[in-house]
């Protein structure tokens, strides 16, 4: 008795002592009750109620994962949505017009196999003068247009045809047309700058009269009255709003097929004339 005396809740041993029978048995019984009631920390009853937790828990990740997922999904929807619809708004900005082959080539070799470009010359043949590209295994190409040319390059002619005119004419100015033409054309399309007297043409109520795509280089040229320029499609250039307003709205692209670059292409054209030219 004296052994649950000693540890009877909130009564001393000198207090207990002045109990009843009666008293002493109901502070037995609620200390009885107590002890009944303690659960070890890892009873099952506690484990249970762990992995109730940790059930409840897991179950509210997989429900936030859920709804994450879900709302990834719809905002992926909604997107392809709005990017199908501005396709078909581009899709009336530009038309198909396949190559008319007007231009005249002599000893074209097809490019099958890429064979870097090493040197030009301006090659001449009675009162036609022929762009002569020369390539690594000494076959050459003729062409007698810019133009025509740039259907048969890649980016990477271009660029290399770019550091050859560039450094062929670093201390020298060029005597011939087609020399000059290459320079201030090649010039425009890689190192513009926004103070040249190239894009001063553009100005006035001057209009466009042609927009073309020559996808298999990246490049696109923009015929108005007084000049053709000839741009990479990923750049921004300092055309007019009057010019690049005729662009997307007046005049149509013309590419060879329907392709991902005329896209971009005309998103550009679009940003630029909401946001104005922005100098890189």
């Amino acid at each position: 008795m004296c052994t649950y005396l000693k540890n009877m809740v909130g009564f001393t041993h000198n207090q207990l002592k002045n109990k009843s029978f009666d008293e002493v048995q109901k502070a037995f019984d609620k200390t009885m009750s107590w002890i009944d009631s303690f659960v070890l920390v890892d009873s099952e009853v506690v484990k249970g109620s762990k992995d109730r937790a940790e059930g409840s828990e897991t179950r509210a990740e997989g429900s936030s994962k859920r709804a994450r997922e879900d709302l990834q999904q719809e905002s992926t929807k909604k997107q392809k949505i709005d990017d199908d619809k501005e396709k078909e708004e581009f899709k009336q900005c530009f038309e198909i017009v396949p190559d008319d082959g007007d231009d005249v080539t002599i000893d074209a070799t097809p490019l099958s196999v890429k064979i870097p470009i090493v040197d030009y010359k301006i090659y001449q043949e009675g009162k036609k003068s022929f762009f002569q590209i020369i390539r690594a295994d000494g076959k050459t190409q003729m062409y007698l247009t810019f133009s025509k040319m740039l259907k048969n390059f890649d980016r990477e002619d271009l660029e290399v045809l770019w550091r050859i005119v560039k450094a062929r004419f670093k201390k020298t100015k060029p005597v011939d047309y087609m020399d000059t033409f290459l320079l201030l054309t090649l010039k425009t399309m890689f190192e513009h700058h926004v103070e040249d007297e190239v894009w001063k043409r553009q100005q006035g109520l001057v209009k466009v009269l042609n927009w073309k795509l020559f996808d298999s280089c990246g490049v696109h040229c923009v015929t108005i009255q007084s000049i053709m320029f000839y741009l990479l499609v990923e750049k921004m250039y300092p055309l007019t709003k009057h010019t690049l307003h005729q662009m997307f709205n007046n005049v149509k692209l013309q590419v060879d097929y329907e392709c991902e670059m005329a896209f971009d292409l005309l998103r550009l054209v679009k940003k630029q004339l909401k946001e104005g030219y922005i100098p890189e």
